[in-house]
């Protein structure tokens, strides 16, 4: 049944006042963090509904099933997570399918909004939309100052439209549409899998299993590449805060601060200290790096919150790890 295969969460049953917020994409990774949080005492309010879709609950590279979303639901705000998302090597292979789906994706969920008259919705944007050639740290302005790397060039300019669009239906319909950008999200609920995912969840899963056979942990690339990750939960809080108070149109860098930069190497010994790995890191260079670094601003989020505190990303990192050795029968890998 297309109801029952949604995750309901009601805070009140106060129905006159209540927000009615939608989040797609909401089984993934940056979704179940979402749905963690708001369960948190700190982040409750009883006026809000919150509605969790999977891609069960319909494709939204489908107008008829975007549409049909919003009329069972007639969310009052959207979280707009879902997308075609993948790694490196992933991007590099699928570049069309990667531009036409996320193109599909965002264009059905921002009209549908502005048709149900939404009052707002923040899509999901990545720092791997700026510019290759850019200055560093980037911020908010920067990101139609050139093209972006090649690697996932489908990616980004179907990314970079939501940016476009959001300011498009502000002045023509007034609509309250806006982003947040996170730099390189990781956490519980990741998708595990070396081939399609992202490199945390990536190593995770190689260090286990080396330490499962005995075998080298084999790092692809140099280990020397600089990135600045944001633990799924943090993410959480600062999006629902962003939700509940954030209007500007212009995007939002949603990230830690430019100093917790960290290397793939380091983390790739964290992550192996974390499993309890014992053997040989061995970096294989024939493997591409991707972007040495995209090291991006947080000033305009401490301008607004000034006092929000990271989890340090050693701890993050042991979270995660042990979330994935509890779960190995369920997660995907």
């Amino acid at each position: 049944n297309f109801h029952n295969r949604l995750s309901y969460l009601n805070l009140d049953s106060n129905m006159a006042t209540q927000e009615v917020i939608l989040v797609t994409g909401g089984t993934g990774l940056y979704g179940r963090a979402v749905q963690a949080e708001i369960q948190a005492e700190n982040n409750k309010n009883s006026n809000e509904k919150w509605i969790f879709l999977s891609s069960k609950d319909g494709d939204l590279k489908d107008p008829e099933a975007t549409r049909k979303i919003f009329e069972t639901h007639q969310p009052t705000k959207v979280l707009h997570l879902a997308a075609m998302v993948g790694g490196l090597f992933k991007n590099m292979k699928y570049k069309v399918d990667f531009l036409r789906d996320n193109i599909r994706i965002n264009d059905n969920i921002l009209e549908n909004s502005r048709d149900f008259k939404v009052n707002k919705v923040i899509s999901c944007l990545s720092t791997c939309i700026f510019p290759d050639k850019t200055e560093y740290p980037i911020d908010e302005t920067m990101i139609h100052n050139g093209p972006p790397h090649p690697s996932n060039e489908g990616y980004a300019y179907a990314k970079r439209l939501i940016d476009i669009q959001n300011r498009c239906y502000r002045e023509q319909y007034g609509s309250n549409f806006t982003s947040v950008v996170p730099t390189n999200i990781f956490g519980e609920y990741d998708n595990f899998n070396i081939d399609a995912g992202h490199v945390i969840p990536g190593l995770i899963n190689k260090v286990y299993t080396a330490k499962q056979n005995g075998t080298d942990f084999i790092v692809w690339g140099s280990g020397k590449p600089l990135r600045q990750f944001i633990y799924s939960r943090d993410l959480a809080r600062l999006t629902i805060w962003a939700l509940r108070n954030y209007n500007d149109v212009e995007p939002l860098i949603l990230c830690t601060n430019p100093e917790d930069e960290i290397s793939i190497g380091d983390v790739a010994r964290l992550v192996a200290e974390a499993i309890g790995f014992q053997g040989n890191i061995v970096f294989d260079t024939s493997k591409a790096d991707g972007q040495f670094k995209k090291t991006a601003s947080n000033k305009k989020l401490r301008s607004l919150q000034p006092d929000f505190k990271f989890t340090p990303i050693k701890d993050a990192l042991k979270a995660t790890c042990d979330w994935y050795v509890a779960n190995q029968d369920t997660l995907r890998k």
